[in-house]
C-alpha cells in the first residue's frame, strides 16, 4: 500500500471512531460513547500502524508509554470532572490539558534520566 492511502486509511479510521463518539455522546449514551473511546480497537489499530511502520520495539516503548501516563490522563478526567460545572467546558479543558502536559512532562523528563 502506498504511504499516501496508508495515512488515508488512518485518517478514515480515526474519523470514523471520533463520529461514532460524538454522535453517541450527543445522544445522552455516555457510556457507549466512553466504551468506543476506550475500547481497545483503537489501541490496537495504534499498535498494528506502529508494527507495521517500524517493528515490535517501538510497540513495546508505545504500550509502556501508555501504561506510565494512563494515571496522567485520568487526572486530566478528574479536571474536567470537577472544573465543568463550576468553571464551564473551556476553563475545564485547558486547565486539564496543562495539568496533563506539565506532569506529562515531567515524567517523560525524569524517566530520561533513569
Amino acid at each position: 500500500m502506498g504511504e499516501g492511502l496508508k495515512f488515508i486509511l488512518y485518517f478514515i479510521i480515526g474519523g470514523s471512531i471520533l463520529t461514532l463518539i460524538t454522535y453517541f455522546g450527543s445522544k445522552d449514551k455516555g457510556i457507549l460513547a466512553a466504551f468506543i473511546a476506550l475500547f481497545p480497537m483503537v489501541s490496537i489499530m495504534s499498535i498494528l500502524t506502529i508494527y507495521s511502520e517500524a517493528g515490535s520495539l517501538p510497540v513495546l516503548d508505545y504500550v509502556k508509554g501508555l501504561m506510565i501516563l494512563t494515571p496522567v490522563w485520568i487526572i486530566f478526567l478528574l479536571c474536567i470532572a470537577y472544573l465543568l460545572p463550576k468553571q464551564g467546558l473551556l476553563v475545564a479543558i485547558v486547565i486539564g490539558v496543562a495539568v496533563y502536559v506539565a506532569i506529562s512532562f515531567y515524567i517523560i523528563n525524569y524517566l530520561q534520566f533513569l
